[in-house]
């Protein structure tokens, strides 16, 4: 939890209650967008030189992307999925001579591309041009993955002059609103406009000089070196952005009206306004990962392979800046709150602390008494306990209404957990904690039960870490593997957020419907229901994923020797025998 991904699914799940139909707020100041034409092409801010009817005007590069950036994202991903589907299905592995009889995987990640989305194969001055003759597929297929940046960042650019025309500069809105929540909910947004202008116009001069594009990847360089610095202050500004505009949503029933009259015109196209204010935190996200997705296809020591590592790196960086950013922020809010909860008996221990954070909390029932057969049949048995556990310590207390009485304490370091299970239905979902060494000084151990088979297991791997996983952890072929097909917000701190397309490793997996897993791109790792993943079965397509995770993880140091340095180890990756996954079956 409070990751940036954390946040953005907190962001994503506010929608503000319908107001009562009214008089629409058109007539009273809400811009008519029915006619827009972006800064890039009316010519209002762009300061360009006419150069009459250039190449990017006439493929209308940004004037005509059909999706806001929230549908062309869902798309987009949507697609991925259904093309790992395809090649899931795919017998024998991928290309010519494979023994399914199925398209080569260029071919078929080409087939499977909406005809909806811009393909830079389908422009007409590429088919006039004749290059779809001359060029590999491979090259082909990199050409598609530069266009869909250019693209993309259209589509974003487009969402936020929607955001900026339709409720920024909505004079019946703002006039709900004072100056110090106007900055609360819309921060330093004009500045990622600024940003994000400058970059598609780059972007955008790229296209102009040729249509087989040469690179964009060394303009991402640039702009995440000299720009993208914007995008930190945003994000970690998120919290504050959040709290807010939940607070002013309760108390200013004219911001609250006007917002439903501005979220139900057409042109919003049914999408709520706190969609318009995550757009930044999606970005740069999936900004990285297309960077990643280029790299992925690119030559090994060539030039564009050189800027997408350069490239991939400053995005890293300002990812996990965000990410610093916002866990700082909300990890000193919650010490902060849970420590003025607690009441401390005898020794107090403090708290609050800059290395400190909270992992996992909850209530639990721990056996007291006798352990006798007759006893344990008894409800008396067990005692309510609630936990407090944190990165570097654990805390027993009893809740006693608002308040958390201490019992016990320990570092994380001196706990041991055992498995209770095979002990009889007695104890079912019952495991045992040792302390080795309390703050007295002396061992304890609790009997702990939980309400299901997997809140136990996940207790168990939230108390001791390093206990041995179901599965292997280690980048292996046969781990199993799975893809997220419908996003998921987390609701506890061990769980993980993740969205559509996601590629996970799995690494314990329970009975009840639950899966931990490590997510191949950025290897965050977390709780997730089955529900919301599909296995990834084919052998060839698992061990592929992870020689392109691999790459991807060699060039986090920055230099372009890094991913010559695991070349060897990609080479001789092999696939390896399906016991793990067969066992992943059967459970």
């Amino acid at each position: 939890m409070n990751s940036l991904a954390d946040r953005m699914s907190s962001w994503s799940a506010m929608t503000p209650e319908p107001s009562a139909p009214s008089e629409p707020a058109g007539s009273q100041g809400v811009a008519d967008l029915d006619g827009i034409n972006l800064r890039l092409n009316n010519g209002e801010s762009a300061q360009k030189p006419d150069r009459g009817e250039t190449r990017s005007r006439s493929i209308k590069i940004v004037r005509n992307v059909a999706f806001l950036y929230q549908e062309y994202r869902d798309t987009s991903k949507q697609q991925e999925i259904q093309q790992r589907r395809q090649q899931d299905g795919m017998q024998g592995g991928f290309g010519a001579g494979a023994g399914g009889g199925g398209p080569a995987l260029p071919t078929l990640q080409l087939q499977l591309r909406s005809a909806a989305q811009s393909l830079w194969q389908n422009l007409d001055v590429v088919r006039e041009s004749g290059l779809l003759s001359r060029l590999s597929q491979r090259e082909i297929i990199m050409q598609e993955a530069m266009f869909e940046l250019v693209t993309s960042e259209a589509s974003y650019y487009k969402s936020l002059e929607l955001l900026e025309t339709h409720f920024l500069k909505n004079p019946v809105l703002a006039n709900t609103l004072n100056q110090s929540d106007m900055h609360f909910i819309f921060s330093n947004i004009k500045d990622i406009m600024k940003a994000s202008e400058k970059f598609l116009m780059d972007l955008e001069n790229r296209v102009e000089q040729s249509i087989q594009l040469s690179d964009v990847c060394d303009i991402v360089h640039d702009h995440a070196l000299n720009h993208f610095h914007v995008f930190i202050k945003y994000v970690i500004n998120q919290a504050y952005q959040e709290k807010n505009y939940r607070r002013i949503l309760q108390e200013n029933t004219a911001f609250r009206e006007t917002i439903g009259q501005l979220e139900n015109q057409p042109r919003v196209r049914g999408l709520s306004f706190p969609s318009f204010l995550i757009l930044p935190f999606q970005r740069i996200i999936r900004l990285k990962l297309l960077v990643q997705n280029i790299l992925k296809k690119a030559e090994e020591n060539s030039e564009r392979e050189t800027n997408a590592i350069k490239a991939h790196h400053e995005l890293e960086k300002i990812v996990k800046e965000c990410n610093e950013g916002v866990r700082k922020m909300c990890r000193t809010e919650e010490l902060i709150g849970i420590e003025k909860t607690l009441e401390f008996k005898s020794k107090s221990v403090p708290v609050i602390s800059h290395s400190r954070w909270l992992l996992k909390k909850g209530e639990l029932q721990n056996m007291s008494g006798p352990k006798s057969t007759r006893t344990m049949r008894t409800h008396k048995l067990y005692q309510p306990v609630y936990l407090f556990l944190f990165n570097n310590l654990l805390l027993v207390t009893k809740k006693s209404g608002e308040k958390f009485q201490v019992l016990d304490s320990c570092p994380r370091a001196m706990l041991r957990t055992e498995d209770l299970d095979d002990q009889g239905k007695s104890l079912a979902n019952v495991f045992s904690l040792k302390i080795l060494e309390n703050q007295d000084d002396r061992p304890v151990t609790y009997m702990l039960k939980t309400s299901s088979m997997s809140d136990k297991l996940r207790w168990i791997c939230a108390l001791t870490p390093n206990r041995r996983a179901r599965f292997n952890s280690a980048p292996q072929p046969d781990c199993p593997q799975v893809q997220c097909v419908q996003s998921y917000s987390s609701q506890e701190h061990d769980e993980l957020s993740i969205e559509m397309a996601d590629i996970l490793n799995v690494l314990e997996k329970t009975d009840d419907g639950w899966m931990m897993g490590e997510r191949l791109h950025d290897e965050e790792k977390g709780w997730f229901p089955c529900r919301v993943v599909e296995e990834i079965k084919n052998e060839e397509l698992r061990a592929q994923n992870l020689r392109e995770c691999q790459r991807i993880h060699q060039v986090q140091g920055g230099g372009p020797g890094a991913i010559a340095a695991g070349s060897r180890a990609r080479n001789t990756a092999r696939v390896a025998t399906r016991s793990r996954t067969s066992q992943f079956h059967e459970d």
